[in-house]
């Protein structure tokens, strides 16, 4: 069984104002990464929030998806990532971490994850386009009691580090894995390449 774990906890500081809640093509940022990682192979999926949880909240009730509360979310990602993995099913076997904030994830990135996982002896897998790794990554939950006992400052690159050959890289077709939006910048930079991608294909 695989879980995918979505980050939406972050305080947006970067961007001035809840970078979630944002508009992106028919509804918002998240929205967006939730229902790609609902119409993957992910046999279910759990929100983790923190800063505007309330606001999210409701942005996000009609899906089929858990949400929990990260009191400690202003630590960092990781807080949100043990979070997460805490709140997952025992019974989950590996866990997809995905960014609330990259949209132009592929939904094709998670199911390429997932199939890989299952047909592969790898513990962490990673998708790279044009040999650069992004996200969303797949973790085995044999390294669930490591990621709770790692410095804050390390990250999930603490894992990464420590377990080289463990690691699977996937390739995916699509730079989208390795886009996210910190800045106001970032946002209208994207929102204006789908625009131009979308007069080009018309």
């Amino acid at each position: 069984m695989v879980w995918t774990i979505i980050l939406a906890a972050g305080e947006s500081k970067r961007m001035g104002r809840p970078k979630m809640l944002l508009p992106w093509e028919n509804s918002t940022i998240l929205e967006t990464v939730v229902w790609k990682a609902l119409s993957s192979r992910s046999e279910g999926v759990l929100v983790v929030l923190g800063a505007d949880r309330n606001k999210i909240e409701r942005l996000i009730w009609r899906a089929p998806v858990r949400s929990v509360f990260n009191e400690d979310f202003a630590k960092g990602m990781l807080s949100s990532v043990r979070t997460g993995l805490k709140n997952i099913p025992a019974k989950a076997e590996a866990a997809v971490i995905a960014l609330g904030d990259q949209p132009h994830i592929p939904q094709e990135s998670f199911d390429l994850l997932i199939d890989s996982y299952k047909t592969s002896e790898k513990g962490i897998l990673l998708p790279t386009f044009r040999g650069r790794r992004g996200h969303p990554i797949l973790i085995d939950m044999k390294y669930r009691e490591e990621i709770f006992q790692m410095e804050e400052s390390l990250g999930l690159k603490g894992i990464l580090r420590a377990h080289p050959d463990d690691i699977l890289e996937v390739p995916i077709n699509d730079p989208g894995i390795l886009k996210d939006i910190d800045t106001a910048e970032d946002y209208n930079s994207m929102l204006s390449g789908d625009s131009e991608n979308e007069k080009k294909s018309s």
